[in-house]
C-alpha cells in the first residue's frame, strides 16, 4: 500500500489525495507540517531531499516526489492519463502551465495570505503581480473552457486535478471568480466527478515520521 506525506492545506498535496481518492486507491497518510519544520528533518530529508511535500512511498525505500509526476504514476493506464499522444501532450501542457502560471501566483498567494500570520505585511510587495498574473492565468483558462468542458482529451483527467486544487482555492487569497462564468461551471463539473472529496477530507491519519 502506498505512504503519502502530505500536508492538509497544501494545494499540491491535496492533487494527490484527490485523485487517489477519485480513483479509489487505498493508502496511508502521514501528515506533515511544513510550517513547523517537519519536512526539513533529516528523517524526511532521507525521502525527499528537496525537503517538500507530497511526496508517495511506492515501494519500500522508494519514493516519488512532485505532485504531477506523482499524479501521471497513480493515474497511469486509467482514464485520467491519456494515452493517445495527442491527448497525452494536451494533459503535460496544462499541468506544465499549472506548475508555470497558475501555481506560482494563486499558489503563493495561498501561502502567503492564508497560511502564514502576517503573510500579508511580509509580502505586499509581490501582491500586486501576483494578482495580475494570476488573472492572466485565469483568462487563459476561461478562453478554454468557453469551448471545451475539460481541459484534455474530451473528458476528466489528472490535467483537470492540477489545475483545480489551487483554482478552488482561489478565493481564500483574494481572488475573485465572478467574472469567469466558464471557470466556476468547470469546478462544478470537477465536484460533482463520482469519488470527488474536498480538500478538508482525509482518511484516517498515521503519526508523522
Amino acid at each position: 500500500m502506498y505512504t503519502l506525506y502530505s500536508m492538509q492545506r497544501s494545494g499540491n498535496s491535496y492533487k494527490v489525495r484527490l485523485a487517489l481518492a477519485k480513483l479509489g486507491i487505498p493508502y496511508n497518510l502521514v501528515e506533515i507540517d511544513v510550517l513547523q519544520g517537519q519536512s526539513r528533518t533529516p528523517e524526511f530529508l532521507a525521502k525527499n531531499p528537496n525537503g517538500q511535500v507530497p511526496l508517495l512511498e511506492v515501494a519500500p525505500n522508494r519514493h516519488l516526489a512532485e505532485s504531477n509526476a506523482i499524479l501521471w504514476y497513480v493515474a497511469g493506464g486509467t482514464t485520467l492519463a491519456p494515452e493517445d499522444r495527442i491527448e497525452r501532450a494536451e494533459a503535460l501542457q496544462w499541468m506544465f502551465f499549472e506548475q508555470h502560471s497558475l501555481e506560482p501566483n494563486i499558489g503563493a498567494a495561498y501561502f502567503w495570505l492564508a497560511l502564514i500570520k502576517g503573510g500579508r505585511d511580509l509580502q505586499r510587495h509581490a501582491l500586486e503581480d501576483w494578482m495580475e498574473n494570476g488573472y492572466r492565468s485565469f483568462g487563459v483558462m476561461e478562453m478554454h473552457l468557453g469551448k471545451h468542458a475539460y481541459f484534455a482529451a474530451n473528458r476528466f483527467t489528472i490535467a483537470d486535478i492540477a489545475l483545480y486544487a489551487f483554482t478552488n482555492l482561489a478565493n481564500q487569497c483574494d481572488f475573485e471568480l465572478a467574472r469567469f462564468p466558464a471557470i466556476r461551471a468547470w469546478l462544478a463539473r470537477v465536484e460533482a466527478e463520482p469519488g470527488y472529496v474536498p480538500m478538508h477530507w482525509q482518511p484516517q491519519l498515521t503519526a508523522a515520521q
